[in-house]
């Protein structure tokens, strides 16, 4: 199997263009293999060969896409670590891993006791000549591991294959080619990142450019100083460029795309981003065990904003009923999906692995339903639906009429315990700073909208809701938070 965005692969006349950059570093395609190759020949002091794994804990920057690269020219794998975990979670990744080699930024940043090299002492090129790559289809190359929202987190497997077929995937949905250039904006430690980033920018032979941070201002200055072509972000990032006052403007022309993706996004933000901005947002949705992406909205065929779009090529993507069995268009049901981009398996986790891909399709735990045209919407997750005396309630829909006020910029409902009905809905929202809303009017917005079992029994407005580390919407803080506040909130 071809592995197009290997830096042994590129073809010779991609030497000398544009290749990554960030506020240190500009590199050529022919630079940056060279930097390749000086890592990998490090790595391999330090022990490093076929299947031995790599932890890369560092920020947004060029030198960790080189330490993916270095590793895979070993025949290695990479699990690349939050640089902000506390010492505990760094440790757990490391040590789950067994990484032979930890490349960090600081001395004093965890290793778990590994070899490390800090990261201003990587070779930018090799002192001897190496030998030939020893890369294959079939050999691990990320250990991706999930945000942990129950219980430890698990190391996702993915090989060459996983992520060659994820990322040429999206070079055909999205038409990419070697005039595009990508904007990274999103954290390095996960695959959207990665794959929709970094990896389809390289099989297309275009540029990249990588951001440290996101901060609003200065990511528009970066749009208008660089002028990409596309980027990939989440509702977050969203949410705070449509907040930025009407008096701050930038050029977003060379913009023909963005993609929004890793949580659901309501059809006001989408719209609202449009309206200002100028470029189509197309939504998509994956997940971490698929590689990443599995549907999206087409650049530029029909785009049903409120839909995460169609299957992308490769893979087939279904609904599932709780007895295992397909369901037809317009039915609710467990999102399934089947393809070269689904994961190996959980690290050391057979159980795990046997529960979401025993059956031979991989289990999202997300509730949709697909319409007759392919398109499939997002209803909300299993683990978040709340019962109600015995009534199923999906909070996605609450949260959609929250987010139908002007004001509210964010909005998130979680099951709260209940004596007599099991669990009832509670709502958090966080408004635009431009606007104003009380708990009352956001309660009859709910109750003109919703039957009475779902209105919520208490609204709490907050200046901003909890995120995981890859900017979704942390729940289990909110749960966490009801339940010291619930004493005081009379249910």
């Amino acid at each position: 199997m071809d592995l197009p965005y290997l830096p042994w692969n590129q073809p010779p006349h991609h030497a000398d263009r544009p290749c990554v950059r960030d506020d240190r570093l500009e590199l050529s395609y022919a630079d940056f293999a060279t930097r390749v190759d000086g890592v990998a020949e490090q790595f391999a002091d330090h022990g490093v060969g076929p299947g031995a794994i790599v932890a890369v804990a560092l920020p947004n920057r060029v030198e960790l896409l080189i330490c993916l690269a270095a590793a895979w020219r070993l025949g290695a794998a990479a699990t690349p670590v939050n640089p902000v975990f506390t010492e505990s979670e760094a440790v757990h990744q490391i040590t789950d891993a067994d990484a032979a080699l930890v490349v960090k930024a600081t001395d004093d940043a965890p290793d778990g006791g590994r070899h490390s090299l800090i990261v201003d002492e990587l070779r930018p090129a090799p002192l001897r000549a190496l030998p030939e790559p020893a890369t294959t289809a079939t050999d691990l190359a990320l250990l991706i591991y999930t945000s942990g929202s129950t219980g430890r987190p698990k190391g996702v497997m993915l090989n060459h294959a996983n992520i060659a077929a994820m990322a040429t995937s999206m070079v055909d949905a999205l038409h990419l080619t070697a005039d595009d250039h990508s904007l990274l904006v999103l954290p390095l430690f996960h695959v959207n990142a990665i794959c929709v980033s970094y990896l389809s920018t390289m099989i297309a032979g275009g540029q990249l450019s990588v951001l440290g941070r996101f901060h609003p201002v200065e990511f528009l200055g970066a749009v208008e100083r660089l002028r990409p072509t596309y980027f990939s972000a989440v509702p977050t990032i969203y949410a705070h460029l449509v907040s930025l006052p009407a008096a701050i403007d930038a050029d977003t022309r060379s913009v023909r795309f963005a993609i929004c993706g890793a949580a659901p996004a309501s059809e006001e933000l989408l719209r609202a981003t449009e309206a200002r901005f100028g470029f189509p947002i197309i939504e998509g949705y994956g997940l971490t065990e698929a590689t990443c992406a599995s549907t999206s909205n087409p650049v530029d065929g029909p785009r049903k904003i409120g839909t995460v779009g169609v299957a992308l090529p490769g893979q087939v993507v279904a609904v599932m009923d709780s007895h295992g069995d397909l369901l037809p268009a317009g039915a609710r049901g467990e999102v399934v999906i089947k393809g070269p981009t689904v994961m190996q398996g959980y690290r050391n986790r057979p159980e795990a692995t046997a529960e979401a891909l025993g059956d031979g399709w991989l289990h999202t735990g997300d509730v949709g339903i697909l319409d007759a045209d392919g398109y499939l919407r997002l209803v909300d997750r299993i683990k978040d639906m709340i019962i109600r005396g015995g009534e199923n309630i999906y909070p996605k829909e609450i949260e959609a009429v929250l987010h139908g006020h002007p004001a509210v910029l964010e909005a998130a409902v979680v099951g709260a315990p209940h004596p007599v009905y099991g669990e009832v809905p509670v709502a958090y929202a966080a408004l635009h700073p431009e606007y104003t809303a009380t708990t009352e009017e956001l309660r009859d917005l709910c109750a003109r909208h919703l039957t009475k079992i779902k209105i919520p029994v208490s609204i709490t407005i907050q200046g901003a809701l909890p995120k995981n580390p890859v900017g979704k919407i942390d729940k289990p803080a909110l749960r966490a938070l009801l339940a010291t506040d619930r004493t005081t909130q009379g249910f």
